[in-house]
């Protein structure tokens, strides 16, 4: 079995049990609220579920770097020089978990030389799954365990797209780029949410022209939206390298079926 393969299965696994981590503090009443830098917000939920995730990947997978959100970055330090890695988020959209908005997942994402081929995202409150391999397809997980394929929308004309955008994250200097879509712009959170919206085909768009998080808030989202059809790069239309030292999304992200994206793209910057 290759590595994505393994990878695909064991992340499903372990990111549905660190979404029982995470929905059982969601579900917990006097949730503490810390802040990592400026307006960040940390939960216990964030913590505990970066621990588990962190210690199944290391036991199952020995010696392949884990990239996660929570952890002290001298634990992944040198990630660059390795063939594959695993990029984790244990709760994405902190800040809709703290709000109750439900939106909000824990998301796993393997890359290898630099391209993401392997992921697994689960959204407790919504009760959805999706996991999905480059070469293997991309697939909802229904609560009996079958696995429906899901694939990008067919929709061609930007004029009557859908493009899922940021509650949090739009400076003044995003929204003008967004406005020059021409599409209609519905707000989601979670980067992973946003990512899983156009890979089954429930959005047209994901668009975030400036900063866009960090290389752990696209790996897995980026691997599942490819893997069903989409073109996922960051917002001018270069591929994402999860090789990179730098770990923030500074050039944002598009992503959509190919027609789609282009359009986009020459919209944003011709």
């Amino acid at each position: 079995m290759s590595l994505r393969a393994e990878a695909m299965e064991a992340m499903l696994a372990i990111a549905t049990d660190a979404a029982g981590i995470v929905q059982r503090t969601y579900d917990t009443p006097g949730l503490q609220v810390e802040f990592k830098e400026g307006d960040d917000p940390v939960t216990a939920a964030d913590r505990d579920a970066n621990a588990f995730i962190t210690a199944a990947l290391a036991r199952r997978f020995p010696g392949v770097p884990i990239v996660a959100e929570e952890s002290d970055p001298t634990t992944f330090a040198g990630f660059q020089a390795s063939p594959a890695a695993f990029f984790v988020d244990p709760l994405d959209g902190t800040r809709e978990f703290v709000g109750r908005t439900g939106e909000f997942a824990v998301m796993l994402g393997l890359a290898e030389d630099g391209r993401p081929t392997a992921g697994a995202i689960v959204a407790p409150a919504k009760g959805r799954a999706f996991v999905a391999a480059m070469g293997a397809g991309a697939f909802e997980v229904r609560a009996d365990g079958t696995r429906m394929p899901i694939a990008v929308s067919a929709q061609t004309d930007i004029a009557r797209a859908t493009c899922v955008v940021s509650r949090w994250h739009r400076p003044p200097a995003s929204d003008a780029l967004l406005g020059k879509l021409g599409a209609r712009l519905r707000v989601v959170g979670s980067a992973g949410l946003k990512g899983l919206e156009v890979a089954t085909g429930e959005a047209d768009l994901y668009v975030q022209p400036t900063m866009a998080g960090y290389l752990w808030d696209t790996c897995a989202p980026e691997a599942i939206a490819r893997a069903a059809g989409a073109v996922f790069t960051d917002a001018r239309g270069a591929p994402i390298d999860y090789r990179r030292a730098r770990l923030d999304n500074h050039a944002g992200v598009c992503a959509g079926n190919p027609i789609l994206h282009a359009a986009a793209l020459a919209r944003l910057w011709g």
